[in-house]
């Protein structure tokens, strides 16, 4: 596979994850402002592409950590 398609992949692997982290956080009542996907930035092609979940206000980041703790505590 070439450099140029490993990259495609990782990112394609990305925006899914993405997707699948917006429909659970959407299923939990919480949604993120801004959820995008960086291409990674390693010249040796190990890394994955990046999921970066943006800025949140502080009642959406207490929400999100309630959500993880009552998921946690199963």
């Amino acid at each position: 596979m070439t450099e140029r398609g490993r990259s495609v992949r990782k990112i394609r692997e990305a925006e899914r994850a993405r997707e699948a982290l917006r429909v659970a956080l959407r299923h939990a009542g919480i949604q993120l402002p801004v959820m995008d996907v960086r291409p990674q930035m390693r010249t040796d092609d190990t890394g994955y592409a990046l999921v970066r979940l943006g800025d949140c206000a502080a009642p959406v980041a207490r929400e999100l950590a309630a959500v993880i703790e009552k998921g946690a505590a199963r």
